[in-house]
């Protein structure tokens, strides 16, 4: 058996430790919400795009058609504490520009996924991550937004990729590949998806980090870095980690 077991299991663990209801994105968040806030968190933390989103609300665009008259300075100004503020203004405009050219929002999500992944790959500044998270979180599609701390818990759990691979990034192997890995290990539901995601994130940010903190982990016991880290422990004479 693989060391980690299963990716269900390891969420079953992370859903009793986490708060799904604290993530971000959940059911009920506008699709115009969840599409500005997905180009804003590129490359930032979270409590910068909660500002900048206070900014835009406070000036009457927290909608894409807002955006789309908006000029770019101006966008500009009130994205700045989500950082690139230039970049990502940019790129809020040309979302926009397609949200506008396909008749609004609600009709831009309304396209068949086989049809929409490309029109957002296609457009200024969305990638696969982004354009996934567009359609898990704010169209409502079965399609499981990979990043890297999914990728590097996966990985420590012995479950990446042919077992191995990057703990940060897809590393050697696309994006397409880890994506294709994590949709085999769960059932293709849209709820499960988001809540997988979600508390992956979770986890990431607060033990699973780069330098991950094993002691006291609640996968600790499934997971290869942890099992890892402990027989280090025994062999130094240090404190092993706590299975649970």
């Amino acid at each position: 058996m693989r060391p980690g077991g299963s990716l269900r299991d390891a969420l079953t663990v992370l859903d009793a430790t986490y708060d799904y209801a604290a993530w971000h994105w959940q059911p009920h968040s506008p699709p115009d919400y969840v599409c500005i806030s997905a180009v804003l968190v590129q490359h930032t933390a979270w409590r910068n795009v909660e500002h900048a989103l206070v900014n835009l609300d406070s000036a009457g665009a927290s909608s894409l058609d807002a955006i789309a008259s908006m000029p770019e300075t101006r966008l500009t100004e009130l994205i700045r504490p989500a950082g690139t503020q230039r970049v990502k203004a940019r790129r809020l405009l040309a979302l926009a520009q397609l949200s506008e050219d396909h008749g609004g929002i609600d009709a831009l999500l309304s396209l068949p996924t086989g049809a929409l992944r490309p029109l957002l790959l296609a457009t200024h500044g969305i990638g696969p991550e982004t354009a996934d998270a567009i359609l898990l979180y704010a169209a409502g599609r079965a399609v499981f937004q990979v990043d890297a701390y999914a990728i590097r818990i996966v990985t420590r759990l012995g479950l990446g990729v042919g077992g191995e691979s990057s703990n940060n990034g897809p590393g050697i192997h696309t994006y397409d590949a880890w994506q294709r890995r994590l949709q085999e290990e769960l059932p293709p539901e849209v709820d499960g998806y988001r809540r997988a995601h979600a508390l992956l994130v979770l986890h990431g940010k607060e033990r699973c980090q780069p330098r991950p903190r094993c002691e006291g982990c609640c996968l600790a016991d499934r997971c290869a870095e942890g099992q890892s880290r402990a027989g280090s422990s025994h062999a130094s004479g240090r404190a092993s980690i706590p299975k649970r």
